[in-house]
This record gives C-alpha cells, structure tokens and sequence, in this order.
C-alpha cells in the first residue's frame, strides 16, 4: 500500500518509501500502457510518471488499476452576451457520481446567481444574469476526475449610427474629468493584510494563452491619503516596467470623484512567452506604503500542439491532480524541441564576473547576496576547457539564478534515449520529492526545485554514465524592509544611548549612518552594533554632545531616520527639606527627592561631613537621600546641609532641640502658652511645611493647677488622637502630628489651654506649599513648515508658591517616548519647537514648575503636523478681458508641500491703491478664474494666492495693471472637419451640430435654410458666446438642403454654409421582366425605383425561387446594373425572381417579383470532347544569361559562368580565341541545370583574350562571348 496522501488509489506498486517521507516513489514502471502511476503529480510523484525498461517492470509486478469514473459527455465552452444566461451540461458514468462545479478553485453554491441540477446521469450548472466577471475558466469535478471549460461574455452590438453624434460629444467631458483628477483626495481606509492596506483591489494571478490580450487592475481607496498615490508595476525583483510602456506594455489611471478611488490598470496587448513570471504591484503616498505579488503563466495557444507534454497528459485538463492519464499521444514519435523561457531578470553572476573585487560587497548589497564568501570560491575556480561530451547533447548552464520562495527548472539533453541521469547537490544524490521534481521529455532531463530556500544554494551536478556536468544556483533573497522604525532620542552627557529597529528578515545587512557618513566600529570605541533575531541595535556608550545629529538605517528596501539630541546634565531637586524642631529622644529625619537616580551625595553638619554611626543613618534609595538621627540630644542642633556630588547646588536646614525646663511657680498660676518656633514666642504664628513632609507642632503650657489644652482647625474643635493627623498630651505639652502634609491640612489653628486661674490662647497659621498644578488647555497656536508654536493656559493652583516657569516636552503619534524641548524654565506660555519633521505627526505637553518642584505632566494636545505653507502659483496671466471681467489662469506651485493644496484666493485693487479686494469667498480649486463687477475704464491689478491648512503663500503679481475694456476681436466661424463636406443622416436619427466661433464682444448668430429662416418647431438652435448649436430631434427628408452661419459684430461678418443630406431606404425597382431563357440560364431587366432615399442607388441584391418550394435564395448581392444573368438554374424547374434596391441606409423594405416566370427545357445533349494536342516543348539553343567580361589577376583560380536553355539538351563547346578548348587540364568545364561554368586554374598572361560559349542541338545553335584580361601584380 502506498503511504502517500497524494496516491489516488493507494496500490500505486511503491516500493518502501525513503525514510521520514510519505510520498509516492513510482520509479519503477512497466511498459505496458495499462500500468501507470495514478500519483503522477509533478509535486507528488517522484518517478515522475515516466516509462522504464522491462527489466524493471519484471522486478514491479504491479496489479491493474481499477479505472475511477468520469465523464461521458463533457461541459463545452460557450461565449454567451452579456446579460444572458449560460447552461452546461455534463454525463457521468454512473448515476450516484456526485459532481463539483468550481470556478477560480472554489466550489459553486446553488443561489440566484448558480442553479445546479442533477438528474441521474447527468447534471446541469446555469449560471444567471451573466456579469463581465463571470468571464472565466470553469471546473466539473467528478470524484477526481476534472474537466475544464471556459465561459465568454460578449457586450451586445450597439448601434453605430445613433451613437456616434453622443459619443463625439461626451469623449471631451470624458477626458475633462480625467484631467481634473485632485491630487490629494481621500477615503476611508480598509482592513487590509499587506503592509498599511493601501489596496481595495489586488491584481490576481492568471493564466492566458499566447497572443491573448490581457488587463490587470488593481484600485486604490484615497481618502485617508495626504497625497495622490503613486503606483510602479515591476517584473520579477527589480524591472520597472514604467520604462517599458509601449505596444506590449500600456497603462491607464482613472480617478473616480465621487468615491475617491483610484482605478490604475496594466494591459498587455499581446501575450507571449516572455510575458510569463512573477510581477509586483507597490503604491506608495507619503509614508505610506502597500505591495502585492502576482504570477502570469503564459499557457500554449489552442491550435499549438507541437508540445510533447501534450500527448503526455491526463483525460481532464481541470487540475494537476485531476482525471486518469492519456498514453495516446505518447504512440506518435516526434522530436520536440522545447525552448527554455527567456528570462528578463539580473544576472548577478555575470556582474560579478566582469566586476572589481573591490565592488564585490557594494554589489552583494544591492542585490541582496547573503553567500558572498561562497560566490567568491567559487569565481577563483579555473575555467575548464569543455570537451564534446558522449553523452550530453547539451548540457547545463554555467550558472542559474532564483528568487526565494520561487521555482527554477535545470535541464540537460542527452544524446541518446539509453541513457540514465543522477542529480547530485554538493555532492549527495538527490532524491525525488515534493520539492525536487524529475522530468523526462524526449531527450531532455529537467530538475525542478519548487519553492527555493536559501539551503538550496549549492552547486549541483548531472551524471550520466561516465559523463557529468555541474551548475551553481544562486537563491536570492527579497528586499528586506524596516517594519519598527528607529524613535527620536533626548538624553544627557555620558548616558548611553540605544537605536533600535526591526527588519523583515532574519540576519539581515544593514548600514548605519550619522548626518549622512556611514558608521564603522573603527571610527568610534563607543561603537557597537547589535544583532539579534530581526532586531538591530546601535548602542553609544557614555554619549557626548558630539553625538547629536541624525541617524539613519538603511537596508536594500528601506530606510529610517531619528535625531538624537545630548545636553548637559541639569539636576532638580523635586522635594526638599525643612527645618525641625524637636525635643530630647525623638527621632530626626531630613529627606529629599533629586532628578536623577544616580546621583550621590555628601552630608554635612555646621560645614563638616557627617560621619554615619549607630545612631546616625545615611541612605540613598533611587532618587530619595536620608539622614535620620536617632535619640535627639542638645549637641545634635546644627545645621544640616546636603550637596550632591558633581553639581553647584546644596540644601540646608536647621534642626532645633528644645529643653524642658521645671520651673517653680506658686500653686495659682495662670495658663501660659510657650509655642515651640524659630525666633520669639509670638501669639500669631505662620508656619510653612512642604506637601509630603512631616510635621511637629509642640505646645508647651505653664500653670497651676496644670491646664487642658484644646486645638481648633479652623473654629472647630480637633481632637483625633490617631491617623495621618493627630494630636499628642503629655502632662502640660501637647503636640500636632502631622505625618505627610497635604493641601487640605493649610488651615487656621487655635490653641486654648485653660485652668481655674484663667486661660491663654494661640493662632497658628499653617501653610502647605506643593509642586503646582499641570497647566491646562494646551493647544498648537502656529504651524510651519518643521515648527510649531504652543500655548497654554496657568494651572489653577500654584503649589503656593508663585510659578517659576514651564518645561515643555514632544513625541511622535506612533512612538511611547516623550523628548524634552527645553531645560532653563520658560516664563511665557507660549513657545517655539523646531527641527522637526515635516508631514509627521506630533503631540506635546506641558510642566509647571516652582520653588517646591515639577508639575505633573499636562494632558496632550491634540495631535499636529507641521505643514508648510505652499509656493506662490506659477506663470499667473490674462486670459481674457470684458468691459466688467478678467479671466486669469496660472499653473500650480512649485512646492506644494506635506499639507497639499486646498485652493486659490484671487485679490485685486486698483492702480496706485494699496487695499486689496477679495474677489472668492471660497478657495478656487481649478487653475483660472473670472474676476466679475470690475469697474469699466480702471486699471486694476491682480494677484493670486495659494491656500492649504498651514496658511497662505506669497502672491503672485501680475505685472502689469489690466485696463478693464472690451477687447474687439473679428468674428470667425470655425467649421469643424466633418462638416466641410455634406453631413449625411439617416431618418429617425438625431442631428446635434456644435459649431465654435469667435468674436467680441459677443456676435450675432444667425441660421437660414436655403435663404430662408428655420423653422422653430422643427429645428432648435442654441447660441453662446463661444459655440452655437444646431439641433433636430428625428431627422426628416425635408430638413435635407444647405444651412447658412452668420456670425456678425456690427458691419463685420463671416459665413458658413453646411450641406445637410437626410437619407432614408429606397423604393423597390420598377418593370422587372425575364427578357431570355437559354439553357440553365435566365436573363433579367429592370428599371431604377421611383424613389431612391434621397441618395444614389448602390446596387440591387436578386433572389430566386422555385415554384414548388417558393423558398427564396440569394443569387447576387450589390449587383450595380439594372440587369444580370443567373445561371446553374436546374433543368426542369421554373423559377420566379424578386430584386431589393439598395442605398446607404440598406436594402428596400419591400422587393418587385417579376411577374413571369423562367422554365428550364430537358433537353437531351451528347457530349463531343474536342481532341487533345500535345504541346511541343523543343527548341533551339538560346543563351539567358551571357558572359561578362572579366579582368583577373594571375595565380588567382578564374571563373566564367553563363545560363542556356534548349530541347533537346544542346552539346556544349568552349572556345578560346575561336579555338576549342579540349583536354587541357588547366581549364574544367560544369554543365548544371542549364548553368555553364569554365574555370581557369591559376591564368598567366598567357591565358588573356577571347573566350566563346556555343551551344548545339539539332534545331540550331547559339553562342556568347567575352574578354578575359590577366593582370600582374604590381
């Protein structure tokens, strides 16, 4: 049993198949036609189905093979008109067959469109309201069996007549629209698989036959799109066949307005073999980018059969795999000589052959060679003499080249059909496969390798017998594209620095460059390059200021750019610390926050550092310095100072210890309140705390007895004695514990304390100052061409503290990375970006800062793109002047710019005034305008602006002022072509003249018919300043005649006459009449019809019957006399005739029969044959071509040649100065076919004079003579 998937009957007589594989080895065949392989795929088979010896097919002792069911009648292509409805039928063999209609490789669903029957036997697909996309090749599927079938659809026949007025008018409209096609129109984008989907309609792989004529259409959908997609149409890798456009090659773009898709179609005139290969579509707009591939393979034409394939096949041509296999045509021997298809693409073997090996690595990158090294080896091997081989009639090319993923076909031709082959790759035996195919044809040997890797480049070799032949086949890999561009970096001196981008393939070659200049390790040890999967990486170490600019990846199918920006580092301290006050035992803690993580520092007491210990603590976390000092003693008060190393800044603040004193006082003593507070003790008291910071408030209170102490937040009483805020009592101190302050702390505190000697109170201000508010509204308040200016609005809430200035910071739409715009803060809220760039869209946000810290960020404005304005409008002029209007045109600008073109602002003032009048509301798309209500007599002048989203371009003046008057012009008729001569019409048909003219100011248009006026119900004119127009519904026999123009401005005039010719079918002819009957023959008259149409008689079309059968025949058409003869009448019969006059417009509704009839005699004749006479072919000798005279030089052979011609043949005689030649051996004489030849061996002087040609035979003779003169060499 065969293990192939692919065996159609699974007893294909395999032997065991090769180890990992399951497909079928049918490599070994009997002769006898009814033992085949049933597998025979070229993907699948890989004995290639091909026929062995007999000593194999004693070793196979293959079973026969049931035969699978098929058709007995076969589906039959049709070509069917549009609109119509198509009906196949197909017979099976059996009734329980079911059968698969498909088309383009998918089944068909019985609906409206497909009705698919199947009755017993045989089965029906109706296909319903025929499309042009119907127009296919079509599959019936039985079991495997295919049979394959196309449908055609034809447009129906218009009229010619009636269309032609209609279509000599709309082909101008046409053509208009055409041209007035925006440039940056655009649509919603699809979901699309390749790339950015640029695509709505991907051209398809399709298979004509040779000198078809072919069109593949691809559209695009703009409304997404900043500009006009551009599109480029490539063969293979890298033919541009825009260079190409010719006979074969013809390309088209239509722009449809009101959908805004672009329609670009290829058309291919003519299919041949040269056509066939892989093909490329790419669009391109702006930054956006879309490509799909597509294959052509040319098939031969139908009444080509010279292709051995085609006796080899299969008895369905539907599919590979389709049908039982056909050895009929294999029993005609034939010799087939199969060319190999010509090939347009690079052959970068040859390139490099003829190249300098230092070019080597510039062109391996050019063409995408990955295997340079190899390439190199094998180029340094000697030439080898080729040596006419035994058993190759033709051997192997030296080298072949593939794109990956492609198929390539190698093959040799043997000189005898005894002879066996092996394919070596590098050495080791190739076996068949279902990528390595074997192909025998005639004396040829073909290895075809389906879908190359790079694994398949390798040298491969042919061995027949003792002979071999080897190949190179180079695999050449696809343009690799950047699919995650490179991002804009900020950063700061000595940080490192990372570029990073991923490509389409794997161990890709990439060149980086900085500013233009490629990259090299050896330029710089900071250097390096990475490479990891499809990732590539830049990294620089310890970056400097130096290292600014742009950096630029490039690959063999693109590029991408980033800017790199270094600055100075600027350290900022987001939080800092403040003073403390703080009793014995308590713990101390000083903490700040800085920029960056890295940065370290020193602490110091009163100027010297501190030192840590068991009770002193230093820390650094992140960006988070500590010092905390456990157990509080009197020599801890100090001044404390934190200074970062490497930067010019400090923070300091002074830690206070505060001693309890016992003092004695009499036993009634009023409360007193001793606040805790840098200075004196006052009543009113503002504190200042750091949002986040901790805070300690102590209240001392004196007094006998001691007193309560009650705090007051804002008049209410606070007494909470745990949480984030609290209050602590201890004898006479109470204390307010405050562990991060926040904005809602800030308030107003009053302390009472009250014993029976009375009461003291305290007012204590608490103020929390923080980082402000991120500001709000941030919008873009100015657009340029890399520029940008933003504006914002002040937070609500400035921290407490007065705002210091604003940090402002960008990115890209599509990147996570945010890029610092400035480091000093800016006072104003408004700010310039530049070095950006130009059609790539931007967000930015906004920082406050204050003496506290930094905001957080603002929200981001809405996205942006920096646009430039476009160019002043080109070659502005006059185009035309009336007593209140000027008509102006120009040409685009020329630089339009990212934000493309939204129309034109036309102004103008008067001369010497400096106000400029706006003549649009509304920008003016098309490239003229007419400037209306200028005041008559002025001098006026005139500018124009072009207008897109960034704003307005410089004007364009016209140079000189324009004097607002009549411009007086002659009038003059311009009669078009067809009308010079008479116009003819049919009845019924429409008359539509369009007849331009010019003159100003505007003419008087005037119409006569035959001198007098046209009748206004019967025909329209319509009259403009430019054209008139003439125009008749149905055309009748009396609007025949000459029509006259007038076109006059005052006593000027010009005329135009327009001969008008209304035709119509003629009458039938008059008075015909058999004048003679004779033999089988019968002679006519008639005379010409009443009425001829209103034109001449072309001729008359005659027609028989006979009087049994009255079925009429046509005897002669355009038959221009008004008589004729019929003969091969049939004797016995009698016949009636009726005759058709004819004209323009075709033949007479009704014919005239003639009123007598024409009966054919029996008459009996015998037959007297003249007697034969024989022609004579003698004659006399006669000389066609006589001889020339000659001058040779000695010792070189001569020749003297002449013609003869006679019967019987004449006898030949040559004489030399009337002397016969005879028996010499220096002179040979040639008698050939009449052709008489004398050569002289090596003459002499001697050999100089006159020689005669005569010729004999018994009727007479004839000669020729010349001169010979015999030169000596000087």
């Amino acid at each position: 049993v065969c293990p192939s998937p692919h065996c159609v009957s699974g007893t294909c007589g395999s032997h065991s198949p090769s180890p990992g594989r399951g497909d079928c080895h049918c490599d070994r065949l009997s002769l006898s036609l009814a033992h085949f392989c049933p597998s025979y795929l070229p993907e699948t088979c890989l004995g290639g189905g091909r026929v062995v010896g007999a000593q194999e097919d004693r070793d196979s002792n293959m079973p026969e093979l049931k035969k699978p069911p098929g058709f007995t009648k076969k589906p039959q292509s049709q070509t069917v008109t549009l609109g119509g409805k198509a009906e196949f039928v197909a017979e099976v063999e059996k009734p329980n067959v079911k059968v698969k209609w498909q088309k383009g490789g998918k089944d068909l669903i019985a609906g409206p469109k497909y009705t698919i029957k199947a009755e017993g036997k045989k089965h029906t697909l109706i296909i319903n309201d025929l499309a042009k996309g119907d127009g296919s090749a079509y599959v019936a599927m039985a079991g495997t069996v295919k049979e394959k079938f196309e449908l055609h659809v034809k447009e129906e026949e218009k009229a010619a007549a009636p269309a032609a007025p209609a279509a000599e008018s709309e082909a101008p409209v046409k053509e208009q629209n055409q041209a007035e096609l925006p440039v940056d129109d655009t649509a919603p984008a699809d979901a699309h698989q390749n790339l950015t989907g640029l695509f709505i309609e991907k051209p398809e792989s399709i298979s004509p036959h040779v000198g078809d004529s072919v069109s593949l259409i691809a559209k695009v959908d703009s409304s997404n799109l900043l500009k006009k997609p551009a599109i480029k149409w490539f063969k293979g890798k890298w033919m541009d066949l825009g260079s190409k456009a010719g006979k074969v090659y013809q390309f088209k773009e239509v722009y449809d307005s009101k959908t805004k898709i672009y329609t670009f179609e290829m058309k291919i005139t003519k299919v041949d073999k040269t056509v066939a290969g892989g093909y490329r579509c790419e669009v391109t707009s702006k930054d956006q980018f879309d490509s799909v591939a597509f294959d052509i393979s040319v098939e031969a034409s139908i009444a080509e059969s010279d292709n051995i394939l085609t006796a080899f096949k299969r008895t369905d041509a539907g599919g590979d795999d389709a049908g039982e296999l056909d050895f009929s045509g294999l029993l005609k021997k034939r010799e087939v000589k199969v060319a190999p298809p010509p090939t347009e693409e690079v052959d970068v073997w040859e390139i490099l052959k003829k190249a300098k090996p230092c070019d080597y690595e510039k062109i391996a990158f050019e063409y995408g060679i990955t295997d340079l090294r190899g390439m190199l080896k094998r180029l340094k091997k000697k030439k080898r003499v080729e040596k006419k081989s035994e058993s190759f009639g033709k051997r192997l090319e030296s080298a072949y080249q593939v794109d990956k993923g492609s198929k390539i076909r190698m093959s040799v031709e043997l000189a005898g059909h005894n002879l066996d082959v092996k394919w070596l790759k590098n050495g080791k035996e190739i076996r068949p496969s279902g990528r390595y195919i074997f192909e025998v044809i005639g004396l040829k040997r073909v290895l075809t390798i389906k879908n190359c890797t790079l694994a398949d480049d390798a040298e491969y070799e042919c061995i027949s017998g003792d002979d071999k032949c080897n190949t190179d086949l180079f695999v050449r890999e696809p343009p690799v594209v950047i699919t995650i561009p490179l991002d804009d970096q900020h950063v700061y001196v000595d940080d490192r620095v990372e570029f990073d981008c991923e490509v389409s393939e794997e161990g890709a070659v990439v060149v980086w460059s900085k500013d233009g200049v490629e990259l090299n390790r050896e330029d710089s040890m900071r250097l390096r390059f990475k490479k990891t999967g499809k990732k590539h990486v830049l990294i620089i170490s310890d970056a400097t200021k130096l290292d600014g600019g742009r950096y630029k990846i490039m690959t063999n199918g693109g590029q991408s750019e980033a800017d790199l920006i270094v600055e100075d580092k600027v350290l900022e301290i987001l939080k800092s610390f403040a003073d403390l006050t703080l009793k014995a035992s308590e713990q101390a803690v000083f903490k700040c926050e800085v920029s960056d993580p890295k940065v370290t520092g020193k602490w110091l007491k009163n100027g010297h550092e501190v030192i840590p210990s068991k009770r002193v603590h230093i820390s650094h976390i992140g960006r988070f310095h500590k010092l905390v000092i456990d157990d509080v003693k009197p020599d801890d008060e100090a001044d404390y100072t934190f200074i970062p190393d490497g930067y010019a800044i400090s923070l300091s603040a002074k830690l206070n210890f505060l001693e309890i004193k016992i003092v004695y006082v009499p036993r009634q003593e009023p409360p007193k309140i001793h606040l805790d507070c840098t200075g004196s003790v006052v009543s009113h008291n503002t504190i200042v705390v750091i949002a986040g910071n901790k805070l300690r408030l102590d209240v001392d209170a004196s007094g006998e007895p001691p007193p309560t102490v009650a705090w007051f937040k804002s008049d209410q009483e606070f007494t909470q004695q745990t949480g984030r805020v609290q209050i602590e009592t201890k004898n006479n101190f109470s204390s307010l514990l405050i562990e991060e302050a926040m904005r809602e702390d800030e308030a107003k505190y009053n302390i009472l304390v009250r014993n029976p000697s009375g009461e003291d109170k305290a007012v204590i201000f608490l103020k929390v100052v923080d980082a402000p508010d991120p500001p709000e509204n941030v919008k873009i308040i100015g657009i340029g061409e890399d520029w940008c200016t933003a504006g914002w609005d002040v937070p609500p809430y400035d921290g407490g503290q007065p705002v210091t200035g604003y940090l402002l910071e960008r990115k890209k739409k599509t990147s996570t990375r945010w890029m610092k715009l400035n480091f000093e803060p800016l006072q104003a809220t408004t700010f310039t970006a530049s070095r950006m760039i130009e059609g790539c869209a931007y967000e930015m946000r906004v920082y406050a800062v204050n003496g506290i810290g930094t905001s957080q960020p603002s929200m981001s404005s809405r996205t942006f793109m920096p646009l430039a304005v476009p160019g002043e409008p080109m070659h502005l002029c006059v185009e035309d002047v009336t007593d209140s209007t000027t008509t102006l045109k120009w040409r685009m600008p020329e630089r339009i710019g990212a934000g493309g073109l939204d129309g034109y602002l036309i102004e103008y003032s008067k001369e010497g005034s400096d106000e400029w009048i706006a003549a649009n509301n509304e920008p003016v798309e098309r490239l003229g305008f007419t400037v209306k209500n200028l005041p008559t007599g002025e001098k006026i002048n005139f500018r124009v602006r072009a207008i897109n989203i960034a704003g307005k371009s410089q004007p364009a003046i016209l140079a000189q002022s324009v004097t607002i008057r009549e411009i007086v012009q002659h009038p003059k008729i311009w009669l078009p072509r067809q009308l010079r001569h008479t116009f003819i019409r049919k009845v019924g048909q429409q008359i539509n003249l369009v007849i331009p003219f010019q003159g100003k100011p505007r003419p008087l248009v005037s119409w006569l018919k035959d001198g007098k006026s046209l009748d206004e119900k019967k025909i329209s004119t319509r009259n403009s300043e430019v054209d008139t127009i003439l125009f008749i519904r149905s055309a009748e026999r009396d609007h025949s005649g000459k029509y006259e123009l007038s076109v006059q401005i005052e006593n000027l005039i010009d005329k135009a006459t327009i001969k008008i010719q209304v035709v119509d079918k003629p009458g039938p002819p008059e008075s015909v009449k058999i004048v003679d009957v004779w033999g089988f023959n019968a002679s006519l008259e008639w005379e010409p019809p009443k009425d001829n149409g209103n034109t001449e008689i072309i001729g008359y079309t005659i027609q028989k019957a006979d009087k049994k059968t009255m079925e009429w025949f046509t005897v002669y058409e355009h038959n221009r006399k008004p008589h004729c003869t019929i003969s091969d009448l049939i004797m016995g019969n009698e016949y009636y005739f009726r005759i058709f006059s004819e004209n323009i417009c075709g033949l007479s509704e009704k014919p005239r029969t003639s009123k007598n009839t024409a009966y054919i005699q029996k008459d009996s004749k015998t037959y007297i044959a003249s007697p034969f006479m024989e022609h004579d072919f003698n004659h006399a000798p006669k000389f066609t071509q006589p001889l020339l005279d000659r001058s040779v030089i000695a010792g070189y052979t001569a020749k003297l040649s002449c013609s003869v011609r006679g019967s019987p043949k004449p006898k030949i005689v040559w004489m030399k100065n009337k002397m016969a030649i005879i028996d010499d051996p220096k002179f040979l004489m040639r008698h050939n076919q009449g052709v008489l030849t004398l050569q002289i061996r090596k003459p002499s002087t001697f050999d100089g004079g006159k020689y005669t040609c005569k010729a004999i035979n018994d009727l007479g003779e004839d000669e020729v003579e010349c001169k010979l003169e015999v030169r000596v060499p000087q």
